[in-house]
């Protein structure tokens, strides 16, 4: 892409997972620089060329997203810039713009994103120019929260009591970056905007949680979160969460005034977060290294029947079904069916997680990985193995009616629906035997 000379030094607002115009820290750095700034995106090739799917419904997000932000931005008398390729060859071309100064951005904690970060910013450094990242995806990054020792935690509860004890309101408080909007640099005519196909994906009709909806649920959801039949029961936010379309300060705001429970999520994310930070290997490896010595099975037909739902047992079999018709699956059958897949059939959590990383709508590398670790039993706790979920027994607690179940597994209680593919009782006893052998070889006996 050419840029229409500027005449004026500028700074470029590189908008990641932060797309919105409110609310947003780094872009308020960058409105208050004393210089005129260009809002960027770039479609990054290296990640999209992974998806397999061409109807992608995340890339449909981010895309619907971006017409949104260019319009307000249009609106504004500016506009947003756009490219596909990879972000260090766009950033080669950009930086050499005349007026350019340098880039503000937001931070980004995934392995991949810091490195590609890194990258960038040695090229602003090489040209002589800015490079500057802020927080703004959550509210503590990091080594914000600390051990009294200064260690970064690596068990949730401790990590949450020290989390509220710090916040303070400044720690909350709007980055209100929408009241300088007259500094974008002015754009005499919008640019080119590259098409759904252009960028080698298929549109595809799909209504997207609505972020205003979703947000009044936070009050309910302490009583409503555990019932997969209750389709307003969670928030539906994991997905703004994702892609920035709202702030984590203003969601962490509306957890303080009306739901613990709910703020109390925020923080796991955040837990997640700075797990990964530390230890980025938990990308790939369980952060207990002890358990990936544990005898997994590998079983492509087993691996088969539990991402299609035909395992024979009920709550599961529903769950993988949402999940590959909606992009969703309720918060609690997550649970489950990530404790079937590694504890009753076990298979090792990462087949799991990167099966959620090509469904899940509201996908966070972070969040997903340290869930399904802790499903496993492989990741931050105490006592993790032992917690194995029966599949039949949560869904006579929690979908005693069976509305979930019938809604996604028609034919059950029918001669048509499967047998289970394991005994619990005998599975059960199968993972605890298998880490137990690892616990055991641990301590020398």
């Amino acid at each position: 892409m050419a840029f229409a000379k500027s005449g004026e030094p500028f700074f470029y607002f590189w908008f990641r997972r932060d797309l919105r115009l409110h609310d947003n820290r780094g872009l308020a750095a960058a409105l208050n620089s004393g210089a005129k700034v260009r809002p960027v995106f770039v479609l990054d090739e290296t990640i999209l060329s992974q998806l397999k799917n061409p109807e992608d419904r995340r890339v449909q997000f981010i895309y619907q997203q971006l017409v949104e932000l260019k319009t307000e931005l249009v609106d504004l008398g500016s506009d947003l810039w756009v490219e596909f390729g990879r972000p260090e060859v766009v950033w080669n071309r950009w930086l050499i713009q005349d007026g350019s100064l340098g880039i503000y951005c937001n931070e980004d904690y995934e392995p991949s994103a810091r490195e590609r970060d890194q990258k960038i910013a040695e090229l602003c450094r090489s040209l002589g120019q800015k490079y500057e990242a802020f927080k703004d995806q959550v509210v503590f990054a990091k080594d914000e929260i600390q051990t009294d020792l200064g260690k970064p935690y690596t068990v949730y509860t401790p990590y949450k009591k020290k989390w509220l004890k710090q916040l303070s309101p400044d720690d909350l408080r709007s980055a209100e970056s929408e009241k300088w909007v007259e500094n974008f640099l002015p754009a005499k005519t919008p640019s080119k905007f590259l098409s759904f196909s252009e960028i080698g994906f298929k549109a595809s009709s799909f209504d997207f949680p609505d972020v205003a909806v979703s947000t009044k649920r936070i009050s309910s959801y302490a009583r409503t979160r555990d019932f997969p039949a209750l389709t307003e029961g969670t928030s539906h936010l994991g997905i703004h969460l994702r892609f920035g379309t709202v702030s984590a300060r203003e969601l962490a705001r509306e957890g303080q005034k009306h739901s613990e429970v709910w703020l109390s999520e925020l923080i796991w994310r955040e837990f997640f977060m700075q797990v990964l930070w530390h230890h980025p290997r938990v990308e790939r490896q369980s952060f207990r290294t002890e358990f990936e010595s544990v005898a997994w099975r590998k079983n492509a037909r087993e691996l088969e029947r539990w991402q299609m739902g035909e395992t024979g047992y009920p709550m599961v079999d529903a769950g993988m079904r949402e999940l590959n018709t909606t992009g969703f699956m309720h918060n609690r059958v997550r649970m489950v069916v990530a404790s079937f897949l590694t504890k009753h059939l076990l298979h090792h959590w990462y087949e799991g997680e990167r099966y959620f990383a090509s469904r899940l709508l509201d996908y966070d590398l972070a969040a997903n990985n340290g869930n399904w670790q802790w499903a496993a039993g492989t990741g931050c706790d105490a006592a993790p193995y032992f917690r194995i979920f029966n599949p039949t027994a949560q869904a006579a607690r929690f979908d005693p009616q069976h509305e979930y179940i019938r809604k996604w597994v028609p034919e059950f209680n029918t001669a048509r629906y499967t047998q289970p593919m394991v005994v619990h009782e005998e599975a059960r006893a199968r993972a605890l035997a298998a880490f137990a052998e690892v616990k055991k070889k641990e301590s020398g006996n």
